[in-house]
């Protein structure tokens, strides 16, 4: 059914929340990602809001949508892991813009990771980096970290993901901040205990700071390659509407209970 049949509603729109950073490269990396997903899925009002350093602010955008006429919209965190962004500051956001436009219905969706296109991506950015599975080399998963368990725990079991796909000597989690072990003690520990080569994958969404650290200090330890941040790849726009999906699909069932 497309716009202008009888019947026809237009879909619900899609607000992304990201991180932001102060590095403009990240902004410019996010804002192609979703290019990407507005050219897969023509018709869907796709916006993009961050929830610190980067304009527009979730709340903002929120309440543009809401004077626009919206009644409803899915709310997606910009996130490989479900931690203190999407636990508590976005709940936060979204709670004001409620108090505000009591009206707008926002439906959650889940955070970007854990999904198995996600391990395609990491796949797809190493080959362009030359790595390559085998025997004799490890891959060390490189995330930002998290003071929070749960977070970083989804790090280690996408790091165990990738073990299963690949022949790789052994794959490893490690953590730019706030947990360990760091990337370069992880590729350190690796040569130390015998692999030929070690190759670090950049999983962050985006080049700035943390990726920067990653990148700099696995190669001081030794790393024989680090890949470049997921960023815009093809995995990535489809795991943003697979996540959309799911949320339209559930406020359907709740809307038919």
């Amino acid at each position: 059914m497309s716009a202008g049949t009888p019947g026809w509603r237009s879909p619900v729109p899609l607000l992304a929340v990201a991180h932001g950073s102060r590095n403009p490269r990240a902004a410019e990396t996010v804002a192609a990602v979703f290019d990407r997903v507005r050219a897969l899925r023509p018709g869907l009002d796709v916006r993009v809001s961050y929830l610190d350093h980067t304009a527009p602010a979730a709340g903002d955008a929120l309440a543009e949508l809401a004077a626009g006429g919206a009644g409803e919209v899915v709310v997606l965190p910009v996130l490989l892991t479900a931690a203190y962004h999407s636990k508590v500051d976005l709940p936060e956001v979204v709670a004001a813009a409620r108090g505000r436009s009591p009206w707008l219905r926002v439906h959650h969706a889940d955070t970007l990771g854990p999904h198995p296109l996600l391990l395609e991506a990491v796949e797809r950015r190493l080959s362009e980096a030359g790595a390559s599975a085998g025997p004799g080399t490890a891959l060390v998963l490189a995330s930002a970290g998290s003071g929070d368990p749960e977070a970083n725990a989804t790090v280690g079991a996408t790091a165990a993901r990738l073990a299963e796909r690949g022949p790789w000597r052994e794959v490893v989690a490690a953590f730019a901040s706030a947990a360990r072990p760091s990337p370069g003690e992880a590729v350190a520990d690796l040569l130390e205990r015998g692999a030929r080569r070690v190759a670090v994958s950049t999983y962050l969404l985006a080049p700035g700071f943390f990726a920067d650290r990653i990148r700099t200090r696995s190669l001081a330890a030794g790393a024989c390659v680090v890949s470049e941040a997921l960023g815009d790849v093809p995995e990535l726009a489809r795991v943003v509407l697979d996540r959309y999906d799911a949320a339209v699909a559930a406020r359907r069932a709740v809307v038919r209970a």
